[in-house]
């Protein structure tokens, strides 16, 4: 008799059942896969971010160097065309008698700056990826205000992000 209590008391305490393993492993599975669907997500949100983050940074690069030098312009041309059928060309004569001109040429979705200080030129490549359809990147001049409308675009196939920004840029009152 007390060998028969003897392998009862170790049968009980042999370790889990089949059902509680099987449970485990679905919990863990569940939790794996919550996981996993997270961090995909994460990844999918930072690449969204950062396509925004260069665009709007190519955007603001670009109305930042215009608009630099067109609150110095003393004539402007080539802002209704620009850019699909005229360069961006402002001419100012500085306090020193200097001659500047900046002339600004959108190829291939890249802004460049071409900077002339009585005659030493200066080419800078001021902003990549700008979107160059006129309904997206356009300038206007009326009254002696430029407004520059600049699209950047990021991202490839069918998540690119286009971020547009607008500023209006007095010019000298002599416009």
């Amino acid at each position: 008799m007390r060998l028969f209590k003897l392998k009862t008391s170790r049968w009980r305490q042999a370790g889990f059942t089949l059902i509680e393993v099987l449970a485990a492993i679905a919990i863990t599975g569940v939790i794996a896969m919550g996981v996993s669907i997270a961090s995909a997500q994460v990844l999918n949100q930072t690449t969204k971010n950062n396509d925004y983050t260069i665009a709007s940074r190519n955007a603001l690069n670009a109305l930042y160097w215009i608009s630099h030098d067109a609150t110095m312009a003393q004539s402007i041309n080539g802002a209704e065309g620009f850019p699909q059928t005229d360069d961006l060309s402002i001419y100012w004569i500085g306090w020193d008698n200097t001659e500047h001109t900046a002339n600004y040429t959108l190829e291939n979705g890249v802004l460049k700056r071409i900077y002339s200080e009585n005659g030493q030129v200066t080419v800078t490549v001021i902003a990549s990826n700008i979107n160059p359809d006129a309904s997206l990147t356009n300038c206007v001049s009326f009254n002696g205000t430029l407004t520059v409308t600049i699209t950047g675009s990021a991202g490839e196939g069918d998540r690119v992000i286009n971020v547009t920004k607008v500023r209006d840029i007095a010019t000298r009152p002599s416009l």
